[in-house]
């Protein structure tokens, strides 16, 4: 019970802090997949979550993304650039 009420208790924050009229931010994300978890990281803010599914590592990245700006305010924090490229990079190993 003490896990469940601590998540009730952040998410009852978050929800406070989203209906006090506070905008909302956008920021990059990506999902990698390390042996049995999936790993969610923010670009832009360095937070880094992970979940057993691809739906709890995103639940889990924006709760921590939202608790992250809620501890260190959003001054000075970069904005996503809204544009993301993912390419094959290949390079050459000497060995």
């Amino acid at each position: 019970m003490k896990g469940k009420r601590g998540k009730l208790l952040k998410s009852r924050k978050v929800e406070e802090f989203i209906a006090e009229g506070s905008a909302s931010r956008r920021y990059t994300a990506v999902l990698a997949r390390e042996e049995k978890w999936y790993v969610a990281h923010c670009v832009e803010l360095g937070v880094v979550s992970q979940g057993k599914t691809i739906d709890e590592a995103k639940a889990n990245l924006k709760e921590a993304v939202e608790l992250y700006l809620e501890s260190f305010g959003e001054e000075e924090l970069p904005r996503s650039t809204q544009e993301v490229v993912f390419y094959p990079l290949e390079v050459a190993v000497r060995g």
